[in-house]
C-alpha cells in the first residue's frame, strides 16, 4: 500500500509509545486516524496533539480484551470515515517473574490484552476490510520475545509467540483468498515506552493481592536507557506497509539470538542460555 494519503488507519494502544509514534507518521502521510487506547486522558491528549498538526483524528476509548469494545471501535471507524485501510493491533502490557510463580491473574491479563486483543482486532476488522475490497494492511505488534524465549517473561513470551503465528496464518489465508490485504508482524527488541509501567491499566479484578512491581522497575531501569525510540520503530512500520514486508525486525543485534533459537529447533537441542535478548 504505497499511497497512504487519504487512507484510514486504526491504531490500538495509540495514546503512547509505538502506537502514538505510528499515529504521528500516519498523520504526516496524510492518513485519517482512528486512535484507540484504554487510557481516556492520555488518548485525548494524543488526539489533541495530532489535530494541532492538522490530522483528521477520531479517538475511541477501547479495552481490546473485550470483543464488544473492539466491535464498537470498528463500527465507529466505518461510521466516521467509511473504510479501514491500515489496522495496527498494537495494545500491549507486560509483567515478569519466574513462570511457575506468575499468578493466574497475570496470565489472564496478558493473554487478554496481548493475544486476545489481536484476535479481536482480526475478527472485527478483517471482514470489513475484505467486504470493501480495497487494498489494505494489518500490522500486529509482537516482539522479539515472540521469536526467542527470554527468562522471567513467560506469560509475555507466550502471548507474543501467539501473535507471530496468528500473523503468519493470517497472511497465508489472505493470500489464498487473493486478497488485497497484506500483513506484517512487528517484532522489536526493547523500545522506550511505558510498557513496564502498564500495571497502571490493570483491571481491579485481575490484580494480585500484593502486586509487586519490583521486577518491572528493575527491567525498566536496566533496558530503557539504551532502548530504541518509538519514532524509529514507527518508521520501520510505515516502510513495511509501503513495501509489503512481513517480518519487521528493528534490532539487528538480536538476529544471532533468533538464529540460535532456530538452530536449536532443527537440531533438537535444549534452548541455549544466550538465545535471548
Amino acid at each position: 500500500m504505497k499511497d497512504l494519503h487519504g487512507k484510514v488507519a486504526v491504531i490500538t494502544g495509540g495514546a503512547s509509545g509505538i502506537g502514538r509514534a505510528v499515529a504521528g507518521r500516519c498523520a504526516s502521510a496524510g492518513m485519517k486516524i482512528v486512535l484507540a487506547d484504554i487510557e481516556p486522558g492520555a488518548l485525548e491528549v494524543a488526539g489533541k496533539e495530532l489535530r494541532e498538526d492538522a490530522a483528521d483524528v477520531l479517538t475511541v476509548a477501547t479495552d481490546v480484551s473485550k470483543s464488544e469494545e473492539v466491535d464498537a471501535l470498528a463500527q465507529r471507524a466505518v461510521d466516521a470515515f467509511g473504510a479501514v485501510h491500515l489496522l495496527h493491533n498494537n495494545a500491549g502490557v507486560a509483567t515478569g517473574g519466574l513462570i511457575w510463580q506468575c499468578t493466574i491473574s497475570d496470565w489472564k491479563w496478558l493473554l487478554g490484552v496481548n493475544l486476545w486483543g489481536v484476535i479481536h482486532g482480526v475478527h472485527s476488522f478483517v471482514p470489513i476490510m475484505l467486504e470493501h475490497g480495497d487494498e489494505g494492511h494489518i500490522v500486529n505488534t509482537a516482539s522479539a520475545a515472540g521469536l526467542t524465549s527470554p527468562p522471567f517473561l513467560g506469560p509475555y513470551n507466550v502471548t507474543k509467540h501467539g501473535v507471530v503465528t496468528l500473523s503468519e496464518t493470517l497472511a497465508r489465508e489472505l493470500a489464498m483468498q487473493h486478497s488485497k490485504i497484506k500483513v506484517s508482524v512487528l517484532c522489536p527488541g526493547f523500545v522506550n515506552t511505558g510498557i513496564f509501567t502498564s500495571n497502571r491499566n490493570r483491571p481491579d479484578e485481575l490484580r494480585n493481592p500484593e502486586d509487586d512491581d519490583s521486577i518491572a522497575s528493575v527491567l525498566a531501569a536496566h533496558v530503557m536507557e539504551g532502548a530504541l525510540a518509538p519514532e524509529i520503530v514507527a518508521d520501520h512500520v510505515l516502510d513495511a506497509v509501503r513495501h509489503e514486508q512481513f517480518y519487521i525486525l528493528t534490532h539487528p543485534e538480536l538476529m544471532e539470538a533468533i538464529k540460535g533459537r532456530m538452530d536449536d529447533i532443527v537440531t533438537g537441542k535444549a534452548p541455549r542460555m544466550e538465545s535471548f535478548f
